[in-house]
């Protein structure tokens, strides 16, 4: 799929047509850049100033407190973006590393030139600004039910509801998550071994079916 096919699905250019969004990559002094699987994309500590759309290839967004331990926050895919919240909220150091989890390639735009109309006093200008408050108003809810998720308070609440929750994504009882069993840990903040424990129960108990990454629930 060429870039602009890619551009014409990200939420950032919602109502802006394809022939313009030429015109806006050339206002908004765009880059692409390209990332090998494993490769840093940006290092927790770093000022943000730019967001990145991934153009193809995924990337996890984590944090690591300072015992080494990781908690992955997200994993975004072909289309997604990273990086507006923090570019938004002028913080000094990102929080979050991110991370290319396969070869990417994403594309960078500066905020300011989103944000700032510039001298031509471009059409789509407050159509991108739109856009990227409804963006954040997402990240957002995403956060408050990562949140909901997290303040679970046993091993198996956390994984049933974080499988309910991809079940009713894919809207289907049988699905796949984006995640192998140490990352899913690492994003349910929980050990491997107990969540695997706990896998091994609820399939014992008949409530969901599963192998490798697809996940069935089963009815009683």
């Amino acid at each position: 799929m060429g870039e602009y096919q890619i551009l014409e699905k990200v939420s950032l250019f919602q109502g802006i047509q394809k022939s313009e969004i030429s015109d806006v990559l050339n206002c908004m002094d765009s880059n692409t850049k390209k990332y090998s699987k494993n490769q840093i994309i940006v290092r927790g500590g770093m000022k943000m100033n730019n967001l990145g759309i991934i153009l193809d290839g995924s990337v996890q967004v984590i944090r690591e407190d300072i015992m080494g331990n990781r908690m992955i926050v997200a994993s975004l895919f072909s289309g997604e973006i990273f990086g507006e919240t923090f570019a938004c909220a002028g913080v000094d150091a990102s929080p979050v590393s991110v991370i290319a989890d396969e070869d990417s390639t994403i594309l960078w735009i500066a905020l300011t030139r989103i944000v700032t109309p510039c001298t031509t006093a471009c059409d789509f200008h407050s159509q991108l600004i739109m856009n990227l408050l409804q963006i954040l108003a997402k990240k957002n809810l995403y956060l408050n039910n990562k949140m909901e998720l997290l303040s679970k308070r046993s091993i198996r609440e956390k994984i049933l509801s974080y499988l309910a929750e991809q079940a009713n994504k894919h809207k289907t009882a049988v699905f796949e998550i984006p995640l192998n069993r140490n990352e899913m840990a690492d994003y349910l903040c929980i050990d491997r071994s107990a969540m695997s424990r706990e896998l091994s129960k609820l399939k014992e108990e008949g409530i969901l079916d599963y192998h490798k990454n697809s996940f069935r629930f089963l009815k009683k």
